[in-house]
């Protein structure tokens, strides 16, 4: 399912119009003029064209040379046209967004963020990834922010109380997220952020209450962007991020921020167009930070996202190193004391887990393996009950491992297990994992494990 179905009733150009503040005619004389100056000829302005290229039924599609002299007025290049199809390209003209990313980092750029984040949902392809660059000033800019003072704000003054139940909304959202799947919980997220950033932008309340709302809103933007990434759309989970990391910085949590900064990591590390390399800048970023971290399962997952980005840059010994330090900030923190709800996933099933993964990577099957049994058969194990998904897609892992060992019985035995639990919990990562291990199997098609398998999945 595609999370960023639009959920606008309006055409983009008829929104376009609107925000520019154009009328039919207006436009229309634009466009006509751009279409000659670019030696395309005469083109009428009846607004009758209008209503043909944005009525909802059987519209029709303005030819490419139109469409071109559309775009260049609003400065849309023309590659953009060819690649992204009508009406999609005109979605690149409705928000500008260099300007949440280089909004400022106070409490009005971080609503402008969070606006961005939960506002109306548009194709994918209106959103672009950021650069690395971005990402490193993102992380640097963190640190550095000042959190928000109280509310000088007219409106109703809300309290502790408040803050309180949004902790257990959105407790109940990333335990529904584990059961149901991004899908479902996506909308969800979003519809928080906006009922969040309302109170944040119109009530009244203390310093501490206000900083508790900030820390609410980076937690559902978080999750939001979570969900995009794991129905499979990068630059959308990416927006969702960077406003989770703004609105930690304004609560002045800095273990809010080092989730986020994990999180996103992993988006990074782990799309098509994979980026360790910010992973990294943003999971160190965090680090410098580590006295200010209060939860030891936030520590240890930092640790097990700064093991995989290494892994998949090709460098074993930080990746193996990472491990450990990730079993040392478990073992030394975890057992003695109380830790953050949100935080139940991480035990020392999942470090081994994350390990296997980093052998995975580095090219190693049989350590893989190894540590993929140990994460089930730990006094601390991972749970599969509880985790699905993640249960569905470290399935998948261990079975690639076992094909690179030659051993189709136990890829096939332990890849149908997956199947069965990705048939309750949607996740493009894990239907991308299946393709990809459908794709390794298909040179073995001819023996009849492997054939009957390909059948089944199909």
């Amino acid at each position: 399912m595609d999370v960023c179905t639009t959920l606008e009733d309006r055409h983009p150009l008829t929104r376009l119009l609107a925000l520019r503040g154009w009328t039919n005619e207006d436009y229309l004389r634009r466009v006509s003029a751009k279409h000659r100056a670019m030696g395309y000829g005469g083109l009428g302005c009846r607004k009758e064209k209008m209503s043909r290229w944005t009525r909802p039924v059987r519209p029709q599609i303005p030819n490419e040379p139109t469409q071109l002299a559309m775009a260049a007025v609003v400065n849309i290049p023309a590659y953009e046209v060819l690649a992204r199809g009508w009406p999609h390209w005109v979605l690149l003209a409705l928000r500008d967004r260099s300007a949440v990313w280089d909004a400022p980092w106070s409490p009005e750029g971080t609503i402008h963020a969070l606006d961005d984040s939960g506002g109306p949902a548009v194709d994918r392809r209106a959103f672009l990834t950021a650069g690395a660059g971005t990402i490193a000033a993102a992380i640097a800019q963190w640190a550095i922010a000042a959190p928000t003072p109280a509310s000088t704000a007219a409106g109703r003054r809300i309290g502790a109380g408040v803050a309180d139940r949004f902790d257990s909304r959105l407790d109940d959202l990333r335990h529904l997220d584990d059961d149901l799947g991004a899908d479902h919980v996506y909308d969800a997220a979003r519809a928080e952020v906006r009922l969040i950033n309302r109170l944040l932008r119109s009530a009244s309340y203390t310093e501490t209450t206000g900083q508790r709302l900030y820390a609410s809103a980076a937690e559902a933007s978080r999750l939001a962007g979570w969900c995009a990434y794991d129905a499979g759309d990068v630059a959308a989970a990416e927006k969702h991020l960077h406003a989770a990391l703004r609105a930690s910085a304004s609560s002045g949590d800095h273990t809010m921020g080092a989730i986020v900064a994990a999180f996103w990591a992993n988006v990074r590390y782990g799309s098509a167009t994979s980026d360790p390399r910010s992973a990294l800048d943003l999971i160190d970023g965090a680090l410098v930070h580590r006295g200010r971290i209060t939860s030891p399962r936030v520590l240890t997952m930092l640790h097990i996202r700064r093991a995989r980005a290494y892994s998949i840059a090709g460098e074993p010994t930080a990746a193996y190193r990472a491990i450990d330090d990730a079993l040392t900030a478990y073992d030394s923190g975890v057992p003695t004391g109380e830790d953050l709800p949100s935080m139940y996933w991480v035990n020392a099933g999942e470090i081994h887990q994350a390990a296997a993964s980093a052998a995975l990577s580095l090219h190693d099957p049989a350590r893989a393996l190894n540590h993929f049994t140990a994460a089930v058969t730990h006094t601390d194990p991972y749970d599969a009950e509880k985790e699905p998904r993640g249960t569905a897609i470290y399935l998948l892992r261990q079975a690639s491992a076992y094909l690179v060992l030659g051993d189709l019985d136990g890829t096939v035995e332990t890849a149908r297990p997956a199947v069965d639990l990705m048939g309750g919990v949607n996740s493009a990562r894990g239907n991308s994992a299946l393709a990809e291990l459908r794709t390794d199997l298909a040179r073995h098609s001819s023996t009849p494990v492997v054939k009957d398998f390909l059948n089944e999945t199909a």
